[in-house]
């Protein structure tokens, strides 16, 4: 029986949900689903990338052997083998690296809500590069910060600007390897320079990894992580070199601040799918990954050299861009009198799709830059798609 219901009830959010807002990349994918758009867009990892056949392997194996432990109820922690096994990962010659350092989340997004719900209060000065990754201003905006943008230039985050912002902040957030959304990495001396730094001001350094397997080269810089393990908190997924729809990434911190992640965890969703971390740990245990990452690599750097070679060719002077030695994307600079948002429009009418980059900037935004990704479009899509974009800008200059 339905109830007649003369008083509609009158939504009362809270001041947090009102805070919240949707993702520019999020409402563009939507848009770029239509197969006739060439999309730059998504930050998506290539599904040619996808182990199909082996994750199947090893979801038959696990319900077949341990179904009725992959089927229940799990630890908040995680499962202790594949714990073990990503300590194991990030140690070092001189650096140990703890099982009980290591938390299992539903993906990295779920890892920086839990940092912002740990660590952050109304008005807490937290530090981002200039611009920084959109689904961490995102996460830490729910819990009411005060950002402090640290400069960068074109080799990175300059950690020599942090000092005159470091007072009674947070943390910084960094990703140091091929970041979302310029593609720029940290040279070895940088790295050493922004640990020294946290350090000496007792910052909490956050070092978020999801693209450091992907160095074109096959040579990964060395983690910040293994610099000071008990002033970086370092954070891993399996996205990007597995696949993203089984939403599983990790924490590494220090034992006091993992164990309130935990009981946060504990509060949020229980535990992580046991299923999902035991399948995961039946792939990578026997070294798959170093197998399987090349391949990623090879196909990357090959489509990230058809975009170079295509930016070349038709985008005007006056513009320019990263040229990344790994990672999914490339940082386009435009001349200050272009807006990227209101060239989105036009190119979006010509069936080609960006980001623009204002959303990335947690202050004074830059409206004339854009994010291009290239992994998940075709060579001579990605040709037909730049050379329509430079003309474009063309067309406005």
């Amino acid at each position: 029986m339905k109830i007649e219901n003369p008083n509609p009830i009158q939504w009362q959010f809270s001041e947090r949900a009102q805070q919240l807002q949707s993702s520019a990349i999020r409402e563009i994918l939507k848009i770029t689903q239509r197969p006739e758009i060439i999309s730059f867009a998504g930050g998506l990892p290539s599904p040619a990338t996808f182990p199909v056949d082996v994750m199947k392997a090893a979801y038959d194996k696990v319900l077949t052997e341990t179904g009725k432990q992959a089927l229940q109820y799990g630890p908040t922690d995680g499962y202790a083998p594949l714990r073990e096994w990503i300590a194991n990962s990030l140690s070092t010659e001189g650096t140990k690296i703890l099982p009980e350092q290591i938390l299992m989340v539903s993906g990295s997004q779920q890892a920086l809500d839990l940092l912002g719900k740990v660590l952050v209060d109304e008005g807490s000065p937290v530090l981002v590069e200039t611009p920084s990754y959109l689904g961490a201003l995102q996460a830490f905006s729910v819990y009411q910060p005060e950002f402090r943008s640290v400069a960068t230039d074109d080799d990175g985050l300059v950690p020599s600007s942090i000092a005159g912002l470091a007072d009674g902040a947070r943390l910084l957030y960094s990703l140091p390897n091929f970041q979302n959304p310029t593609g720029r990495s940290l040279s070895l001396a940088r790295r050493q320079e922004l640990v020294e730094t946290c350090a000496r001001l007792g910052l909490p350094l956050i070092e978020d990894d999801p693209y450091g397997a992907l160095s074109y080269k096959g040579e990964p810089m060395p983690r910040m992580v293994s610099m000071n393990p008990d002033g970086v908190i370092y954070m891993g997924s399996f996205s990007k070199v597995l696949t993203p729809g089984i939403r599983l990434g990790y924490v590494c911190a220090p034992l006091p601040l993992v164990r309130r992640l935990e009981l946060a965890k504990q509060a949020a969703d229980l535990h992580t799918a046991q299923l999902t971390q035991m399948v995961v740990h039946e792939v990578v245990k026997d070294g798959f990954l170093d197998r399987h990452i090349p391949t990623i690599r090879t196909l990357y750097a090959n489509q990230c050299q058809v975009m170079l070679d295509a930016l070349d060719e038709h985008f005007p002077e006056g513009v320019t861009w990263t040229r990344p030695e790994g990672g999914m994307f490339i940082w386009v600079k435009l001349p200050k009198q272009l807006d990227a948002t209101k060239l989105l429009d036009q190119a979006l009418a010509a069936r080609v799709a960006f980001v623009p980059g204002a959303p990335f900037y947690a202050n004074e935004p830059e409206t004339n830059t854009l994010r291009l990704s290239f992994v998940t479009v075709p060579p001579e899509r990605i040709r037909e798609g730049i050379a329509t974009l430079g003309q474009i800008i063309k067309s406005q200059l």
